[in-house]
């Protein structure tokens, strides 16, 4: 770095990461003085380069103005940097994935102004330094991957406005004090992978807000607080690794909001609560490697066997016969079989009467409704709310061009806002003069009556009227996903302000979002009532929301499958030959009039999951005189795969300590090798959603576990 950058002395902000920049010795770092002279800077960003060392005790002369410092990702060494004491307004202080060692000193709690606090994955040893608990602003404190050792300190519970306390990956002991689940404002919590012991406390359930809650590996004993299940709020509970006893809490059924229930490797006996499967968001349950016995519920989660984990437990049985466990053996009374021979000579027989007058009744119904031409909208009445064409108009300022998000071959998208809730919504208004666009808005109308999925996107109402003009208007009204479509993500220039952070995706975030579309394809052709089929998924047609979690939508060309019967959902002449979806994603048997089914979807999945790796459009000049994005992946796979993948993941992977990149790469050829195995020319040769999805769960916890 050259010290006449001193010169900017007006300068506000300074971001230099993701460079190359060095400093590995007294004269480089001789440019750090020069920063002295920013007597008004507030950000100052070096993370993700190459500097090593110590840092210099000049640090503490940059601008007692300095609000934020980022020194993440770099190879920095020796003790905290002292310096950092003198810059009282910090609110943000970001050193982690570096060399630091030694204790961190009690000074770092005379930083009153801190918000975050990054110390993770260094070298840091000793006791956690009890002086943090006087940073009443602080808000997040991550100290993960460290080698911290004693108590967690009970004055951590005087944080007032502490979110996110992560401590997992170090050497601490002792038992969880329960003071810190007082915090009111407590929304994460993880203790994981150290040596804590005792019982958890029963004082869990104050911690009314708390979202995620993980203290796998550990050795925490006794019973699981019943009290837990007053944490209404709990998203995912991982007590997994641990040698809690007892049974499984019945409290457990309250969390509504529950998505992950890990209870796996522990002691625990009993059998499993049924009420479990009334947890409708609940989708991914471990129970393996306990003392379970009994049957096994039927309902809710229960049903899916590739969310479900129980094996280990060797007395239990019955279940779905996906489970492939065996049936519970029942020995009968005289009482009871008196009562068999009853149900066999009188109750069959007449329910078999009551059945098939009920078949044939109904198939007269349905002969009577399939008679009749005319086409009508899927009531929303009893479950949505009603909006008007005027509603919507309001909601857009007029459908005005500045409102627009997005544009497909039926309908345009605009966001607004509806003036009863003040809610951010997206509005799909079809554009009816095109030929099928009435036939597309029946069938999504009628797919997102009959789905409901965590990632599929969310459908607030329907709006059927006329226009200003007399006419014939339709909409669909959806939650706005913020984070826009997942081609924008890959593709667009204008996502983020700041230049270093354009189109930035790390690796984990590319995997959870693959996941999340398996998951919602899973559903869809494995998990409703009927077989249905997107025919059309493709990046555009991705949602994410503020969290990242993809969303599946646009329904427009979905049809169901019962047997072997292809049906429209557009209530017009139905069709088993295939709808052509968009060129690059559509399977090869549809260019020869090749049927719509599960392995066509599948086939789409596997070249969007492509796509997001090697972030190139199958549809790119590149690809032509028969060379695609399979048979492009397929030639440098698995030996020359590092040549071809993003370059931003392949600059991740550089930086990843040398201990977690040989695993890091593993998950990222079988990510790979999961696409390839989705894209098979031959229908029959591909796997189904269901073996995708359990596939890229384990590639998911293995690079999660692996960080």
């Amino acid at each position: 770095m050259p010290t006449t950058i001193g010169k900017l002395t007006k300068l506000l902000s300074l971001n230099l990461e993701y460079n190359q920049i060095q400093a590995h010795n007294i004269e480089d770092w001789e440019f750090l003085n020069s920063l002295g002279n920013y007597t008004e800077l507030q950000m100052l960003s070096m993370g993700y380069n190459h500097l090593s060392g110590h840092v210099p005790s000049s640090l503490g002369n940059l601008s007692s103005q300095l609000q934020e410092l980022y020194l993440t990702n770099n190879q920095l060494s020796g003790d905290l940097p002292s310096g950092i004491a003198n810059l009282r307004n910090l609110i943000f202080v970001a050193l982690g994935r570096n060399n630091f060692t030694g204790v961190v000193p009690m000074w770092i709690g005379t930083l009153k102004a801190v918000q975050v606090i990054g110390l993770f994955k260094n070298f840091f040893a000793g006791a956690l330094p009890s002086s943090l608990s006087n940073l009443t602003q602080l808000g997040a404190l991550y100290l993960r991957l460290n080698q911290f050792t004693g108590h967690i300190p009970s004055s951590f519970g005087n944080f007032p406005m502490l979110q996110i306390l992560d401590i997992s990956r170090n050497e601490l002991h002792g038992k969880v004090p329960m003071e810190i689940f007082r915090i009111p404002t407590l929304i994460g919590i993880d203790l994981s992978f150290n040596s804590l012991d005792g019982q958890l406390p029963t004082g869990i359930g104050n911690a009314k807000q708390l979202v995620r809650l993980r203290v796998s590996s550990n050795k925490l004993s006794g019973d699981i607080p019943n009290t837990l299940g007053d944490c209404e709020s709990l998203e995912g509970i991982e007590l997994d690794s641990n040698i809690f006893s007892g049974g499984i809490p019945t409290s457990l059924d309250k969390i509504s909001s529950l998505k992950i229930l890990n209870l796996s490797t522990n002691n625990l006996t009993g059998s499993i609560p049924a009420s479990l499967g009334s947890l409708e968001l609940l989708e991914d349950l471990d129970l393996s490697f306990n003392h379970l016995n009994g049957d096994v519920p039927t309902k809710g989660i229960f049903r899916n066997a590739t969310a479900l984990r129980i094996n280990g437990n060797q007395g239990l049985c019955g279940g779905v016969k996906e489970l492939h466990i065996l049936a519970c053996s029942v020995v009968p009374s005289n009482s009871t079989r008196h009562k068999e021979s009853l149900v066999l000579k009188v109750v069959i027989p007449i329910a078999c009467v009551v059945s098939v007058s009920i078949v044939i009744y109904g198939y007269l119904l349905w002969i009577r409704k399939h008679m009749s031409k005319s086409i009508s909208l899927p009531s929303f009445s009893t479950k949505f709310p009603k909006v008007s064409f005027n509603d919507l108009t309001r909601a857009t300022e007029g459908f005005s061009t500045s409102n627009l998000i997005g544009r497909g071959r039926y309908s345009s998208v605009y966001q607004g806002k509806l003036v009863e809730d003040q809610n951010e919504v997206a509005i799909k208004v079809f554009n009816l003069e095109i030929r099928g666009a009435h036939k597309s808005f029946i069938a999504e109308c009628n797919a997102l009556r009959n789905v409901r999925h965590r990632n599929l996107v969310p459908i607030l109402t329907a709006c059927s009227s006329i226009d200003s003009k007399g006419n014939d208007f339709k909409a669909l009204v959806y939650e706005l996903m913020p984070r826009g479509d997942l081609h924008k993500l890959l593709y667009s220039t204008q996502d983020y302000e700041c230049s270093s952070d354009l189109n930035l995706i790390m690796m984990a975030q590319r995997i959870s979002i693959v996941v999340d579309v398996a998951d919602a394809l899973e559903y869809l052709h494995h998990n409703n009532q009927e077989t249905m089929i997107h025919c059309d998924l493709k990046p555009s047609n991705i949602l994410l929301d503020d969290n990242m979690t993809a969303h599946v939508g646009d329904f427009g060309l979905a049809r169901f499958k019962v047997g072997s019967t292809i049906s429209s959902l557009g209530n017009s002449s139905s069709s088993s030959i295939a709808v052509m979806g968009t060129i690059g994603y559509t399977a090869p048997e549809y260019a020869g009039g090749g049927q719509v089914s599960a392995a066509a979807d599948v086939y789409s999945f596997g070249v969007v999951l492509l796509e997001i790796f090697i972030r190139t459009r199958p549809t790119d000049d590149m690809f032509k005189d028969g060379l695609n994005i399979v048979n492009f992946i397929e030639a440098s796979f698995p030996g020359r795969v590092l040549e071809i993948v993003d370059p931003q993941l392949l600059q991740e992977l550089e930086e990843t300590p040398m201990a977690l990149k040989g695993k890091c790469s593993e998950c990222l050829l079988s990510m790979l090798n999961v696409g390839l195995s989705c894209t098979k020319p031959s229908p029959g040769d591909r796997i189904n959603m269901q073996e995708v999805a359990a596939k890229l769960h384990r590639i998911k916890d293995a690079y999660l576990n692996a960080n």
